[in-house]
């Protein structure tokens, strides 16, 4: 009886060590693909960053170009007012406030 205690032993230690290796291996892989997606992600934020300066330089030189210009119009119109909404973010959708049907996720409460 021993031996085959001894086989099965060895048997499982071997499983165990197979499944260390493909853990490292697993975990090895996901940290390179962490680190790519990270690369990725810093170079997209400076061609964003790029792009918003360029767009901004543009802009700026066209409003330039147009302040050089004289103006056609002899008065102002009245109604031409900026949105003052321009740049605000909207506010998120309120939760439901019924109470009754809310339960709390971070309590189980066991009813016999």
């Amino acid at each position: 009886m021993l031996p085959v205690f001894v086989v099965l032993f060895l048997f499982s230690y071997g499983l165990m060590t197979l499944l260390v290796v493909e853990q490292g291996r697993t975990i090895e892989n996901q940290r390179s693909l962490i680190q790519s997606l990270f690369d990725d992600s810093s170079k997209l934020a400076q061609l964003r960053m790029r792009n918003q300066a360029q767009a901004q330089a543009q802009a700026a030189a066209k409003a330039h170009t147009q302040a050089q210009t004289p103006s056609t119009q002899d008065k102002p119109r009245a109604h031409a007012k900026s949105d003052p909404g321009i740049g605000k973010l909207p506010k998120p959708p309120k939760p439901p406030t019924d109470t009754a049907t809310m339960e709390d996720e971070r309590r189980s409460v066991l009813r016999i």
